[in-house]
């Protein structure tokens, strides 16, 4: 029996707008990330999915990207339950600054190894394998079930826990997925084999 996993990150943040390291501040939707956020149910809607559980992360600008989905698709009361274990990746010291800002203060240099190592930490944060070891297991223990029984799953977070799930399912290096880069709003549609393994991948863009 194949089940289906969509995940959509979250629609443009006003500090995505204002070039800001996000991590774990709780920022609110853009009118464009609503907007993206509308789109991506309309996808969902097209392909005719409908969910039997939902889930996003303690953060508001994934919990409501989630329920604009659900309301375009007809399911505004669907269970979702919301856990901190899919928050974005905590950038610690960085939080709330500017890039550029951080550019000047730690140089471009050591601002690109904390954005794009694998496994290095911005002072007082994560790295990509730290918010993958939360959202690994509680994928596994809490989600992948639903999904080996045949249901259709949404889950709506964030860029890098979002990584951190595509890491495992598509079986990419630690090198390779932090050149990964994941659209706002943009639905990507598992399905998984009995097994877990993956069958099918599409990703929904335009």
């Amino acid at each position: 029996m194949s089940g289906t996993l969509v995940l959509v990150r979250h629609g443009q943040s006003e500090w995505n707008l204002k070039n800001l390291f996000t991590g774990w501040r709780d920022i609110g939707l853009t009118e464009q990330g609503t907007a993206e956020a509308l789109a991506a149910g309309e996808k969902l809607k097209a392909r005719g999915l409908k969910f039997d559980i939902a889930y996003t992360s303690a953060l508001k600008r994934a919990q409501v990207t989630c329920q604009h989905i659900l309301d375009i698709v007809g399911q505004s009361d669907l269970k979702t339950i919301r856990d901190q274990a899919l928050n974005e990746r905590d950038y610690g010291d960085l939080s709330g600054l500017n890039k550029d800002d951080a550019r000047k203060k730690w140089g471009e240099e050591q601002v690109h190894i904390w954005r794009r190592s694998y496994d290095i930490a911005p002072p007082g944060g994560e790295s990509l394998k730290d918010t993958g070891a939360r959202v690994w297991p509680y994928y596994l223990h809490e989600v992948q079930p639903h999904v080996l029984r045949g249901e259709t799953v949404l889950v709506a977070a964030h860029g890098n826990s979002l990584r951190a799930l595509i890491m495992a399912l598509d079986g990419k290096s630690g090198e390779e997925i932090v050149k990964l880069e994941l659209g706002t709003g943009v639905p990507i549609v598992y399905k998984l084999n009995a097994d877990s393994t993956v069958a099918k991948k599409d990703v929904l863009e335009g």
